[in-house]
């Protein structure tokens, strides 16, 4: 059983529904005073996906996913006071909360900026808060915060960057960001809940293993500098590439060998270890490298330094001065793992934590309960201009 949801160690109030879309999948799940209610996972299967391959098509069968959660766990519509989405592929933005507007609606059923069953999760979430706000007003009723709305919160695509960090090595290269953020920013909350901080006022790198693998630098409530999951900026992962040498990859973009989605599957969903072994399952990857078979131990070791190299890189932005370093991700469960990280790079930070696994669906209900509590920046997403603090 999950943990209740406090803000600053003190209860919550009020009735949460949260929404994430994936490419083959529905999560959904109800929180009621900051307690989990009811959770759910609506698997897509290829089928039924191939009949609509275009996302923003699977919208209709995606609503009647959540409604069908609602109604099986009995839910009244009514009841539901805030609804948050899973953050979908859209620029300019910073973190943070947003509601859910026309221009978020146009970016992410565009695609502008990248087509993803993700981008479907706000549209949802705005079009459900409507259809609760129509039955309060059927039946007269009135909900405690007012009517309810659609938020998304800390969004992938979220540039808080130095400058210096942005630059890239020719004017057509820019660096950009696209990692965990929803995850890791509710990671620091949790460290700094533990430590007894109401402000967030540390310098920290999460480092985020998961199928793809993130580190970013987390100062004072800003992520200014971030790897990159999807764009070839990061280390080697289960299924991903990362960082590759540039002018082999112009040599394979031109061979005539491959078509352009052939590289790009090369470099994101059939990199890393599925390029080597056929699989992303790194339980499978360590047991067979600690077992002595040379090809597995040389990648352990590589996904290992990879990923050490990563982290003590961002200590160069601040100047060494970050108060922790904090694994998170699915692989974080492997103390093998965490250790030989450890082993390379923990002399350079005074706290090291560990917080396996992620929750993306609890990460939602927290900031929905920190915009039931009066007290978020709620942002207005602008499709043409960065959002500033």
């Amino acid at each position: 059983m999950q943990d209740p949801i406090t803000l600053h160690n003190r209860p919550v109030k009020g009735n949460i529904f949260t929404i994430d879309t994936g490419s083959t999948s529905s999560k959904f799940a109800y929180y009621k005073d900051g307690i989990l209610a009811y959770e759910g996972n609506v698997d897509h299967p290829k089928e039924e996906i191939a009949k609509v391959p275009y996302f923003a098509d699977q919208l209709p069968m995606r609503h009647d996913a959540a409604l069908k959660f609602l109604l099986d766990n009995k839910v009244p519509c009514e009841e539901v006071d805030v609804i948050m989405a899973r953050g979908g592929l859209f620029t300019p933005v910073i973190t943070g909360i947003y509601d859910v507007n026309a221009d978020m609606r146009e970016v992410l059923m565009s695609g502008r900026d990248g087509k993803h069953a993700c981008n479907l999760s706000a549209v949802m979430a705005e079009d459900l808060a409507e259809e609760v706000n129509e039955a309060r007003a059927a039946k007269g009723v009135e909900g405690p915060f007012g009517p309810c709305r659609a938020y998304v919160a800390d969004p992938p695509m979220a540039d808080e960057m130095l400058p210096e960090c942005r630059l890239g090595g020719i004017p057509e290269f820019r660096r950009e960001t696209l990692f965990h953020a929803l995850n890791s920013r509710a990671i620091v909350r949790r460290y700094l809940a533990e430590i007894g901080h109401e402000t967030n006022d540390i310098t920290a790198i999460v480092c985020h293993m998961g199928g793809g693998v993130t580190i970013s630098l987390h100062h004072k409530g800003r992520v200014i500098d971030t790897s990159h999951g999807l764009g070839g900026d990061g280390p080697i992962t289960p299924e991903r590439a990362g960082c590759c040498p540039p002018l082999q990859l112009v040599d394979m973009c031109f061979s005539g060998k491959y078509t352009a989605d052939e590289i790009r599957h090369k470099l994101v969903g059939g990199g890393g270890a599925v390029a080597y072994f056929g699989t992303n399952d790194m339980r499978v990857i360590q047991e067979r490298a600690l077992a002595g078979i040379p090809e597995y131990k040389v990648f352990m070791d590589a996904f290992i330094l990879n990923i050490a190299k990563y982290i003590a890189a961002e200590t160069a932005d601040v100047c060494g001065k970050v108060d922790v370093l904090i694994f998170t991700g699915g692989v974080a469960h492997s103390k093998y793992v965490t250790d030989e990280i450890t082993r390379r790079v923990g002399h350079l930070f005074p706290d090291i934590r560990i917080y396996p696994g992620e929750d993306e669906l609890r990460s939602l209900a927290e900031n929905g309960y920190i915009v039931l509590s009066g007290k978020a920046k709620v942002h207005t997403y602008d499709k043409d201009h960065l959002i500033e603090d």
